[in-house]
């Protein structure tokens, strides 16, 4: 699978791009601030209908303008498909497929990607929250139907919570054993897809681990839940304890007016050695262990016999030497990489078969291909 042409009209910064891409490795080189990561932050938001940077979708769109439009060629066993987002801020997103109207869920599945930035570090040292959406996003690009189970799950929590809050102010309580069901049957279908995912992924990440960090202490990757002992993996199973757990806590939930069981509470806890990565890992051990994260994403969702592209966002800069060969490594044998730099120096020797020169300016940002004799990023 790779991205053989990329195009943005009014996303973040940029009015209009285009760049015709190729399989292999791809240098968008260009000072902090003139948009290199707006263009791949556009090729990932191809593939999972939302930002790593940001929460809502108001922010893609460049000010003064009404709406965003992101459109790619994606090349899949020799097949082209043709999609495109249209992005309104406060209204649903409109979707093409081959230029047929089509829903947004519709695109998921169809261009796959698997994207290593400096956000990442919260994976480690952020909230709870942070290691949900890696889980849940990584979980949709494995099998986009949880797209819609996640939906539904939020939708569902969402009713509730405000049920919930309503009783605090006297609001009336009778239906809430019907949203107490239908929380239990969602989550129990969103924690069995987790739980899965944990065990497909955990050796995964183990083994990138050590090859990122091989003098550091082992990891080990454990799912937290609310729900006491130790949990089934079936959906069917799991629904029960998920009810019995909302019960135990009803009276405070009730008293909070906050759902307070389900897998929006769960946590995916990172260990180093004994204890928690968060608090015990150094500086370099958490960013080992981002990335150690990003690569069996990666190597999870190629074994599914679907190379995913490999987005890597001004993350060279951060890694020490050994780091960046593992991960220069990896990008070597991958189908398509997106790599973007400030300056060539940070990109590793054979790692810019084709360079982008990316500048900004008041009239607008420029993305121009450089010369095959100009694609080492090292002085000859």
């Amino acid at each position: 699978m790779h991205l053989s042409r990329l195009a943005v009209t009014d996303f973040r910064s940029w009015e209009h791009a285009e760049l015709d891409l190729e399989p292999g490795v791809t240098v968008l080189i260009g000072p902090n601030g003139v948009g290199k990561t707006n263009l791949v932050e556009a090729a990932v938001y191809l593939a999972t209908l939302g930002s790593h940077r940001v929460a809502s979708d108001a922010p893609l769109i460049r000010r003064g303008a009404e709406r965003a439009v992101v459109r790619g060629l994606v090349v899949h066993h020799g097949r082209e498909l043709g999609v495109e987002l249209e992005i309104t801020a406060g209204r649903a997103n409109r979707a093409r497929l081959n230029r047929a109207p089509a829903k947004p869920r519709d695109l998921l599945g169809i261009l796959r990607t698997v994207l290593f930035a400096p956000e990442d570090l919260t994976l480690v040292r952020g909230d709870p929250a942070e290691r949900r959406r890696f889980l849940d996003d990584l979980l949709v690009a494995r099998l986009p139907r949880y797209a819609t189970v996640r939906a539904d799950y939020d939708r569902v929590l969402k009713q509730r919570s405000a049920l919930l809050k309503s009783a605090r102010n006297g609001g009336d309580l009778r239906t809430l054993d019907v949203w107490d069901g239908h929380l239990a049957t969602h989550g129990a279908a969103l924690l069995a897809g987790r739980l899965a995912l944990v065990v497909a992924i955990a050796p995964l990440a183990v083994e990138a681990f050590a090859e990122v960090a091989p003098t550091s202490d082992p990891i080990s990757l454990v799912y937290r839940s609310a729900v006491d002992g130790e949990l089934p993996v079936a959906a069917a199973e799991l629904e029960p304890l998920l009810l019995a757990a909302i019960g135990r806590m009803r009276r405070q939930e009730v008293e909070r007016g906050v759902c307070l069981v389900g897998p929006h509470r769960d946590d995916l806890d990172l260990r180093l050695g004994e204890g928690p990565a968060k608090g015990y890992a150094s500086h370099g051990e958490s960013w080992a262990l981002a990335l150690a994260l990003r690569l069996a994403s990666y190597r999870l969702l190629r074994d599914d016999d679907v190379e995913p592209v490999l987005v890597l966002d001004d993350v060279f800069a951060e890694l020490d030497a050994h780091r960046r060969r593992a991960l220069a490594d990896v990008a070597r044998r991958a189908e398509q990489v997106l790599i973007t730099a400030a300056v060539a120096h940070d990109v590793p020797e054979g790692l810019a078969e084709v360079r982008f020169a990316v500048s900004g300016g008041p009239s607008g940002g420029t993305v121009v291909r450089l010369p095959t004799n100009a694609t080492s990023g090292h002085p000859a």
